[in-house]
């Protein structure tokens, strides 16, 4: 019976409904866009990492994140083969340099070179060609979302990266990295682009067998090599992703716009609520002149609220579903957890009834003789 009053009333009243349910779409919309576009940020500062396919990283000392990779001995690599519990040791070259462009502009880029045959480390996802293509000395990848950058070149066109022929033998669907345009390649050619000495790498890769013990292998592997930095890829992708928060202001800058939709939100459903309460005086006082105690009416108050908060839930979700659906696979980061949309429909709801308590305070203080005023 309660529950058919909320309804009746919020029918009844319509625009004030729409307001109040406007205010829910404005908390899950903005609220979940700045959350997507977030946590989009999150993967292109680890795609690298995240994306190895390594149990663990050798990187040198103090590297705070994959980005600011060092130089490390190469014969690290194949001293880590010799022990048992490893089953590949693979060196990763990381470097910076230009791309030279048809009408002859330059485009900087991060250059990843991998070793041959495994190229452990390597690109995940083609558009067109495959990551066999990095096998042929001068092959090269470049993503699809780059492309434009690049002055639009077609696969199997020729291209100087830092004045060094190379090949577009594969492009990669949306791969990219927050510390620049990535584009792959072998280690022998990235060496030739960066002139870095043949014994020098920037990473180590590996991969334990599966019997062996992860921590186990990573405490004996930073006994061998005391002179560098053994670190598990999930901490070395945590470490990164908080490195860039810590320096570069995202997370304020999201944590504040966040924060001002969610306000923006319960100031609109608790003016709407309030304002509804208001204008419904004498149908909340008929409803107590009939026998309706205070209970009763803060309950149907907090159906009102719930109501307009699972309709809002609703219509938000589906503008974040087309903006996600819009934004894949485009230069716009998106990304959302599975985790992510039950929270933040519960947080809303949340929201809905902390925003309705000032409407269901001056409810239940409606007096049943003001109905015959």
């Amino acid at each position: 019976m309660r529950r058919l009053v909320a309804i009746k009333i919020l029918l009844h009243d319509g625009a004030t409904t729409a307001g109040a349910v406007l205010g829910v779409v404005a908390i899950i919309f903005l609220v979940g866009q700045q959350l997507t576009v977030f946590f989009g940020l999150l993967n292109f500062m680890s795609a690298i990492v995240d994306h190895s396919g390594a149990d663990a990283w050798i990187v040198s000392k103090k590297t705070d994140n994959i980005n600011a990779a060092g130089s490390l001995p190469i014969r690290y690599a194949d001293r880590i083969m010799g022990l048992h519990e490893v089953e590949w040791a693979e060196p990763v070259l990381s470097v910076g340099g230009l791309v030279k462009r048809k009408d002859g502009r330059f485009q900087p880029v991060q250059v990843i070179g991998l070793a041959r045959p495994r190229l452990a480390g390597g690109p995940w996802r083609f558009s067109e060609g495959s990551i066999g293509a990095l096998l042929d000395y001068e092959g090269l990848t470049v993503d699809q979302l780059d492309l434009r950058v690049f002055g639009n070149p077609e696969k199997d066109d020729i291209l100087e990266v830092s004045e060094r022929r190379v090949r577009i033998a594969g492009i990669t669907k949306n791969i990219r990295g927050f510390g620049g345009t990535l584009v792959f390649t072998n280690l022998n050619k990235a060496r030739e682009i960066s002139r870095v000495p043949a014994d020098r790498c920037s990473n180590i890769l590996i991969r334990f067998k599966p019997e062996t013990e992860i921590h186990q292998g990573v405490l004996k592997l930073k006994k061998m090599l005391p002179q560098a930095e053994v670190i598990l890829t999930e901490s070395l992708s945590a470490q990164t992703r908080l490195y860039y928060l810590k320096n570069t202001g995202i997370g304020s800058s999201f944590g504040f716009s966040t924060i001002i939709g969610i306000l923006v939100g319960i100031v609109i459903i608790m003016l709407t609520m309030y304002t509804n309460i208001l204008n419904r005086q004498k149908d909340f006082a008929v409803l107590r002149a009939l026998g309706a105690r205070k209970r009763d009416i803060a309950i149907v108050v907090f159906y009102q609220a719930l109501f307009i908060a699972l309709i809002g839930i609703f219509i938000g979700f589906l503008l974040l579903a087309l903006f996600l659906s819009g934004t894949r696979d485009s230069r716009l980061p998106s990304y959302m957890f599975s985790w992510v949309p039950p929270a933040h429909g519960f947080f809303t709801i949340v929201l809905c009834l902390l925003g309705s308590l000032l409407a269901m305070r001056k409810a239940t203080r409606i007096q049943p003789a003001s109905a015959f005023r």
